[in-house]
């Protein structure tokens, strides 16, 4: 059986370019994510930024992957981290959010300690994935970090979701 589709008249078809990079942002920020702080230790001291490339990669051995952007200013101190921490982010955490984004005030006024491995971890998140890197890969405009899960802490909450450039909670069939 010879099925063809047509496409409905509300659907924009295109390959991805230079000049429709927004259209492209537009069709990827329509895959709703969770939101994270990651956070290390640089030698100046802890940095962290917001990110929602995070991913479950295997459970045998415990592997994430999350990638930051090449155009990051703190790309590099990430990449050359051998330890780092995801923090997955509840519903009511958006000032963690605020506060880790590109222009955030970061770590100032926000409790937080060192864990074992001398990462800055963030208290009270949804989850935090304790992680040692396990590898990085070139991935055109970002690097895919991939990190060994040493520790993990958790708590019950729902999380905080991103889609189409917002922010909002999951509304689940309660």
């Amino acid at each position: 059986m010879d099925v063809t589709t047509a496409p409905t008249s509300r659907e924009l078809i295109f390959v991805p370019e230079r000049q429709n990079q927004r259209d492209y942002r537009n069709a990827l920020g329509s895959f709703t994510t969770g939101v994270t702080v990651v956070t290390a230790m640089a030698e100046h001291g802890p940095i962290g930024m917001t990110v929602n490339s995070f991913a479950s990669v295997s459970l045998e051995p415990p592997l994430v992957l999350w990638s930051p952007s090449k155009t990051s200013s703190k790309h590099g101190l990430f990449t050359q981290a051998e330890h780092f921490a995801i923090h997955v982010l509840g519903a009511e955490q958006d000032h963690l959010c605020r506060a880790f984004s590109k222009g955030g005030s970061a770590f100032a006024g926000l409790p937080w300690s060192l864990n074992e491995e001398g990462v800055p971890t963030l208290p009270d998140t949804l989850t935090r994935f304790e992680c040692q890197r396990a590898s990085a890969h070139d991935a055109g405009d970002h690097t895919i970090l991939l990190g060994r899960v040493l520790r993990v802490a958790l708590r019950d909450g729902d999380p905080l979701c991103f889609s189409r450039g917002a922010l909002g909670r999951f509304a689940g069939n309660n």
